[in-house]
C-alpha cells in the first residue's frame, strides 16, 4: 500500500496547474443568470456542522439535531432558500448521484471532477463551489442523520443495519483519527466556500486601479481551487462509501487519497495568498482584505482566509446585497407566477396586508395580483396631480371595457419611492396619504415597505430618476416593458398589452395626423376635423403676440373667404401665466382653447413621450419623418420669444411654422393668394415657406429628462447640422 500512497502524491505534486486551468476554462461558459448562494451556502455549513464528523460526536447520538435553536435557525434560512431550490435542486441530485456512484472508481477522481463542472458551467465560480458542496452535503448529511437516529427511530434503524452504520459505531473509537481528518477536511472546504462568496461580494467600485491586477491573478487562480476543492469531495465521499462497507472494510485507496490530498494542501508552497488592497468610499476607511488566490484547500486555510470582520460589510449591508441579488435572480429565473417577484419587490417585510384596494380603500394580500398583468407605477411624492388624473382616465376606461373583475386587462400598483434611511416627515406623510386618496388604484399601504434593496434595484435596473415610469409584468412576473408611460400617454388602453412589440406595432400602423396629435383630448377638435375644417394649433405665452396673431389670421380667413378654426395649446409644463393667458382669450373671444390647464399639460407630454417611445425603440433618428417633425414641435415650443402655428385641415395635411413666419406669411396674402385655388390653402402656405425660408433660425431643443441616455447627436430639424449639446437644469415654483 505505500506503493500505491507514493503514486498518488507523485501525481498531485507534479500536477500541471497551468494545463488543468485551460481544461477548468474549457467547460466554464457562464450564461449571466445572477445567483446569491450565501442562503444555500448557510444550509451547507448546517448540515455539515449538525452532522457527526469526530468520534466524540458519534458518541452522544442524537444529541446536534435537537436543538430548538438550531432548527429556528436553518429554518429562517429556509425561508430564504425555496425560491432558488426550485431551480437548482435538480442539478444537485443529479451531482449528488454521481458523486455516489463515482467515489467507489478509485482512478476516476479527475474525470468526475471535470464532469461535475461541466454540470455547472453555465454558473459563476462561486456558485460552482456551493452547489457541488451542497450535492456533497446531501450524500453526508443522510448518512450521519443515520448514525444519529438509528438508537431512536425504528425507521432510521433499519436503514442503519443495510447500510451496516451499527458496526462503524461500534470501531468508533479505533477510527477516530479518521473521523477527524475528514472533520479538518470538510472545515478547510466550507472556509474556500465562503472566502470565494465573500471575495464576490466585494463592489467593484471598491477595487482601485492600484490593486486591479493583483485581484485579476487571484481571479486566476480561482478556478483550480474550485478543482481542488470538489475532488476533495469525491475523496471525503468515497471515504464514507468505504465505512459503509461490508463488516467495515474501509478502502485503503481511498485513505491513501485522503493523506495524499491533505499533504498536498499543507504544503506552503502550494498555498500563495494574494493580499489586495482595497480602499473603499461607502465605508470612508482604507483597509486591506486577504483573499485566497490559489487556494488547494490548505488545512490552515482558515487563519488566512477570514479576512478580519471590520473590513466586511456589516451584517446591515450584507442582508441589503442578499436582498439586492435575490431581486436579481428572481427577475433573470423562471416563475411559475408573479407572486414571488411581487412579494420580493412590494411585501420583503412581510407584512400581511401591504396593499390597499383605491375603490374601497381596504387592506389586501399580494395574493390579488397573482397570474395578472400588473403594471408598476413607480415615483416619488412629486408626482403631478395632472398625471395622476390622465392615468385615473386611463384605468377606469379599462374597467369600463372589461365586464368582470376577472375580465380586466390588467392591475395598476402604485409604489412610491423614497430614500428608506430618512424617516417621513408630517408634510410627506399628509402628501402621500392625499394622493392615495385620489387613486383608485392598488397603492401600497406605506413608502417604508420598500427596503433599500428595492430602492436600488428600481433605480439600477429600470432606470427610475425622478420622472414616473410604468413597468410591466406579465402573468409570469417578467418585465415586458421597462417603462410603458410613454405608450399610456400616447395611446391609452388601445398599447395593451404594453410590450415592445406592441408598442413598435402601433409606430409602424401610425402616422404624424392632426387627430394623432389632438387624439381624444377635446371632441370639439376631433368634430372640426371629421368636418374638413381648416383648424390652426398655436402655442406660446407672450399675450401679446396672442392677440395679434389671432387678430391677423381672423382677417386672412376674411380675405380668402375661408372659415378658419384656431385653438390655444399653450406651452409645456403650463404654469400661472398659460392659466392667465388662457382666461384672457377666452375673455376676448381671440379663439378656443384646450378645455383647461391638465389638457394642456397633456398635450405636450404626449408630443414628449412620442420623442421618448422612438427613442427608446432606437428610431428616433433624422431618417425617420415622424421624428423630425416631434423634434420640430419641441424645438418651437423649447424656443424663446413668440409663438409658433400649425395650420391642418382634416387628418392627412399640415404645415408649421414659428409665430413670426406665420405672420409674415399672412400679411404676405396677395403673394400666396392664387396658389389657394389651385394647390389648396395648406399647400399654398407650405410651399411659400418653402420659397421664403427664414435668413437666420435659432432652434433650441429641451428633450425630456425621462429618456434615459439621452442621445450624443441630434440633429437639427430645419437646416439637418449637428446640433450643439448643453446641459439644463431648470426650476420653476410658478
Amino acid at each position: 500500500m505505500q506503493q500505491s500512497d507514493r503514486g498518488i502524491r507523485l501525481s498531485f505534486s507534479t500536477s500541471n496547474d497551468g494545463l488543468m486551468l485551460k481544461q477548468i476554462q474549457a467547460v466554464h461558459v457562464p450564461d449571466g443568470r445572477a445567483i446569491d448562494v450565501r442562503p444555500l451556502l448557510h444550509i451547507v455549513e448546517d448540515i455539515l456542522s449538525f452532522a457527526a464528523p469526530s468520534g466524540d460526536a458519534i458518541v452522544e447520538t442524537g444529541k446536534q439535531a435537537t436543538g430548538t435553536e438550531a432548527f429556528q435557525h436553518q429554518t429562517n434560512y429556509q425561508t430564504n432558500i425555496t425560491d432558488m431550490l426550485e431551480t437548482l435542486s435538480f442539478l444537485i441530485d443529479r451531482i449528488s448521484i454521481e458523486m455516489a456512484r463515482k467515489c467507489s472508481e478509485t482512478r476516476e477522481e479527475h474525470a468526475t471532477t471535470m464532469s461535475i463542472l461541466s454540470m455547472v458551467s453555465n454558473y459563476p465560480w462561486d456558485a460552482k463551489l456551493v452547489i457541488a458542496l451542497s450535492a456533497f452535503a446531501v450524500n453526508y448529511g443522510e448518512f450521519w442523520l443515520l448514525a444519529q437516529c438509528y438508537t431512536s427511530n425504528q425507521l432510521a434503524k433499519n436503514l442503519a443495519i443495510l447500510k451496516q452504520v451499527p458496526g462503524i459505531l461500534q470501531h468508533s473509537t479505533m477510527l477516530k483519527s479518521r473521523f477527524d481528518t475528514i472533520k479538518d477536511l470538510i472545515t478547510a472546504m466550507l472556509d474556500i466556500a465562503k472566502c470565494l462568496v465573500e471575495f464576490k461580494e466585494i463592489p467593484s467600485n471598491y477595487v482601485t486601479e492600484d490593486v486591479a491586477a493583483a485581484v485579476s491573478a487571484a481571479m486566476d487562480h480561482i478556478p483550480v481551487a474550485i478543482y481542488w476543492t470538489i475532488r476533495s469531495m469525491l475523496a471525503t465521499a468515497s471515504q464514507i462509501t468505504g465505512l459503509s462497507g461490508s463488516e467495515n472494510e474501509l478502502s485503503s485507496h481511498n485513505l491513501y487519497a485522503v493523506d495524499a490530498i491533505i499533504y498536498e494542501l499543507q504544503s506552503p508552497r502550494k498555498s500563495p495568498i494574494w493580499h489586495i488592497s482595497i480602499r473603499s468610499s461607502m465605508f470612508q476607511v482604507s483597509f486591506i482584505l486577504g483573499i485566497l488566490g490559489a487556494i488547494k484547500l490548505s488545512t490552515q486555510a482558515q487563519h488566512h482566509a477570514q479576512p478580519s470582520s471590520r473590513f466586511l460589510p456589516s451584517a446591515d449591508e450584507r442582508k441589503f446585497i442578499e436582498a439586492y441579488q435575490n431581486l436579481q435572480y428572481l427577475f433573470n429565473a423562471a416563475q411559475i407566477d408573479n407572486i414571488k417577484v411581487l412579494k420580493a419587490l412590494i411585501n420583503p417585510k412581510d407584512d400581511p396586508l401591504p396593499l390597499v384596494d383605491g375603490a374601497n380603500k381596504k387592506r389586501v394580500s399580494v395574493d390579488v395580483l397573482r397570474k395578472r398583468n400588473v403594471l408598476l407605477l413607480i415615483s416619488d411624492l412629486d408626482i403631478l396631480q395632472d398625471e395622476v388624473v390622465i392615468l385615473q382616465q386611463i384605468y377606469e376606461e379599462s374597467r369600463r371595457q372589461s365586464n368582470s373583475l376577472d375580465q380586466n386587462p390588467y392591475e395598476l400598483v402604485w409604489l412610491p419611492v423614497l430614500d428608506s434611511s430618512v424617516s417621513l416627515s408630517k408634510i410627506k406623510q399628509r402628501i402621500f396619504e392625499n394622493l392615495t386618496a385620489t387613486m383608485t388604484w392598488f397603492t401600497l399601504r406605506h413608502p417604508s415597505l420598500l427596503n433599500r434593496a428595492v430602492f436600488k434595484f428600481i433605480k439600477e435596473e429600470w432606470g427610475f430618476e425622478q420622472k414616473p415610469i410604468v413597468v410591466v409584468l406579465d402573468p409570469q412576473g417578467r418585465v415586458k416593458c421597462s417603462n410603458a408611460i410613454h405608450m399610456m400617454w400616447i395611446w391609452g388602453n388601445l398599447a395593451f398589452p404594453f410590450t415592445i412589440a406592441k408598442e413598435d406595432a402601433l409606430w409602424k400602423a401610425e402616422s404624424l395626423t392632426l387627430d394623432f396629435l389632438v387624439d381624444g383630448i377635446d371632441p370639439v377638435i376631433l368634430k372640426w376635423i371629421s368636418e374638413e375644417r381648416f383648424i390652426f394649433l398655436y402655442g406660446g405665452e407672450d399675450i401679446e403676440w396672442i392677440r395679434n396673431f389671432t387678430h391677423t389670421v381672423k382677417t386672412a380667413a376674411r380675405a380668402c373667404g375661408i372659415a378658419m378654426e384656431m385653438v390655444y395649446v399653450g406651452k409645456r409644463n403650463p404654469k400661472e401665466n398659460i392659466r392667465r393667458n388662457m382666461a384672457i382669450i377666452n375673455e376676448e373671444k381671440l379663439s378656443h382653447c384646450l378645455p383647461d390647464i391638465t389638457a394642456i399639460w397633456y398635450f405636450w407630454i404626449r408630443i414628449e413621450s412620442m420623442w421618448n417611445s422612438k427613442h427608446q425603440l432606437g428610431k428616433a433618428d433624422e431618417n425617420d419623418p415622424i421624428t423630425q417633425e416631434i423634434m420640430t414641435l419641441l424645438s418651437y415650443d423649447g424656443g424663446e420669444g413668440y409663438g409658433w402655428a400649425l395650420l391642418g385641415k382634416g387628418s392627412t395635411e399640415f404645415t408649421k411654422a414659428r409665430g413670426t413666419t406665420f405672420l409674415t406669411c399672412l400679411s404676405d396674402y396677395n403673394l400666396w393668394a392664387e396658389d389657394v385655388q389651385t394647390k389648396g390653402l395648406v399647400s399654398a402656405i407650405h410651399d411659400y415657406f418653402l420659397q421664403n425660408p427664414t435668413p437666420h433660425h435659432c432652434n433650441r431643443l429641451v428633450l425630456p429628462g425621462t429618456a434615459g441616455r439621452l442621445p450624443e447627436m441630434v440633429t437639427c430639424s430645419e437646416c439637418r447640422r449637428t446640433m450643439e449639446r448643453y446641459i439644463l437644469y431648470h426650476c420653476c415654483d410658478e
